[in-house]
């Protein structure tokens, strides 16, 4: 592989050779992935179309607002 000078994404960082993943790091991963698809917990959201006004979200808002979906992914995997 060519070295391009960038630096690599946590997406492209393989898991350690350590065994099998851990329920946690799949809610982890799941959550990062919904969060950045979706710009979930970010102070601004843009829209297309009638938004309204934006909200402003202190950052504990936004801590709150990833935790509880971290909380989320995690009984979904533990339910898988």
């Amino acid at each position: 592989m060519a070295d391009t000078g960038l630096p690599a994404s946590a997406a492209e960082i393989p898991p350690s050779a350590g065994g099998p993943r851990g329920k946690d790091e799949v809610a982890l991963d799941l959550m990062k992935f919904i969060a950045i698809a979706t710009g979930y917990g970010r102070a601004t959201q843009s829209s297309t179309g009638f938004s309204g006004k934006p909200v402003a979200h202190s950052p504990e808002e936004q801590v709150d607002a990833l935790l509880g979906l971290f909380e989320r992914c995690r009984k979904v995997v533990q339910g898988s």
